[in-house]
């Protein structure tokens, strides 16, 4: 059976492989927030047409780029089993992409829709999987191995995850163009009257619950900032990032202070619309950070938290969410931010609490990153 495997690995690659690395060369094309709103606006036939044909030509780029760099990562990360399973799935959609004839009419179009719907749900778990494979490559490393030495594969991650939420964004744009009864202001993934504290309340009041779960109280979320201010963006990143940024609050305030006779200091978010940029500062007074520990924060190699997919445990309780994680919250925060052409950035003082300052890009203007 072992044996059967290899075999199909090996046919799996020869001729793919290579167009795998034609395609890999080729240069990607970048679009901005602005441009999929306002080419979303209008989800005729015509248009979702132009869109499949172009992610027809555009994912299978995106796709092989990533496939060729899983196959030459240090340390012989590459080899290690859960990296080899991802490195299968973009082959298997790379595959999928090319295999499918010219899109022509709707028929094609609806045909092309089902296939990266599918493509999109078979990555749902390259994040936890890739975790799992770094987690495999610490295990056999000595020790002594400096986290400044594993900079190359940190480098990798992040042009890794900064390509993925692209890839996912393009499919989940697609799709979502298609639903016939989309939420009002809404195009696509893009709420075109977002409001940024709605979001940052919604978003606490999920890390307020899995605090609850976790420790039986948490501490309150004081929100402050214009509640009719709205702005074009992504409820769902907007949602993950505040998501992690409180829950990291809550924790090290719960934290601190389980055993003080001290009332709780709550977490402060402070929402404020500039001409620029949009900032959501989120403050807490859970003890900071030592100066020391700040470089590692945006690190994928850092967390001591068990990864949703250890190897003992079942694929299928890969979306339960822990207060810890498995330390990838801030720099996948950090490349959601980006990817709009955003930022997130941690001040720490240590013995008081931490501010964390989300700044998101109101004018939409800036292509993706295209790592």
């Amino acid at each position: 059976m072992a044996a059967k495997k290899v075999c199909e690995a090996l046919t799996f690659s020869k001729s793919l492989i290579e167009e795998v690395q034609r395609w890999g060369c080729m240069k990607q094309t970048g679009v901005s927030l602005r441009y999929m709103m306002e080419f979303g606006s209008d989800p005729s036939d015509k248009n979702l047409l132009i869109s499949a044909q172009f992610l027809h030509k555009e994912l299978p780029i995106r796709i092989a780029r990533r496939a060729l760099e899983l196959q030459t990562l240090p340390y012989g990360l590459s080899q290690k089993p859960a990296v080899l399973k991802v490195r299968d799935w973009y082959l298997d959609s790379f595959r999928d992409l090319r295999s499918f004839p010219e899109i022509k009419d709707t028929n094609d179009e609806k045909e092309f829709t089902q296939m990266i719907k599918a493509i999109k749900v078979r990555h749902n778990n390259v994040v936890p999987m890739m975790a799992l494979g770094v987690q495999q490559l610490k295990k056999g490393m000595e020790q002594k191995i400096v986290y400044k030495d594993l900079d190359e594969i940190h480098q990798f991650l992040d042009r890794f995850y900064m390509s993925r939420i692209g890839i996912r964004m393009l499919i989940g744009q697609h799709v979502e163009l298609h639903n016939p009864n989309p939420p009002p202001h809404c195009v696509g993934y893009i709420h075109t009257k977002m409001s940024p504290l709605e979001v940052a309340q919604n978003a606490s009041e999920d890390a307020r619950a899995i605090c609850l779960r976790e420790y039986g109280s948490a501490p309150d979320v004081n929100i402050y900032g214009d509640p009719h201010f709205t702005f074009p963006y992504v409820p769902t990143h907007l949602h993950l990032m505040v998501f992690e940024l409180v829950k990291n609050s809550l924790r090290a305030v719960q934290e601190r202070f389980v055993d003080s006779d001290k009332v709780t200091p709550p977490v402060r978010i402070i929402v404020a619309d500039g001409l620029e940029d949009v900032t959501i500062k989120v403050s807490d007074e859970g003890g900071g950070i030592p100066r020391s520990g700040l470089p590692k924060i945006f690190t994928y190699l850092y967390s001591t938290a068990r990864n949703p997919l250890d190897e003992e445990c079942d694929l299928g309780i890969a979306n339960a969410v822990t207060m810890a994680g498995y330390g990838y919250g801030l720099p996948i925060s950090r490349l959601y931010a980006r990817y709009f052409g955003g930022d997130l950035q941690i001040i720490s003082m240590e013995g008081y609490g931490t501010d964390a300052y989300l700044h998101l890009s109101r004018l939409g203007d800036s292509q993706e990153p295209l790592p």
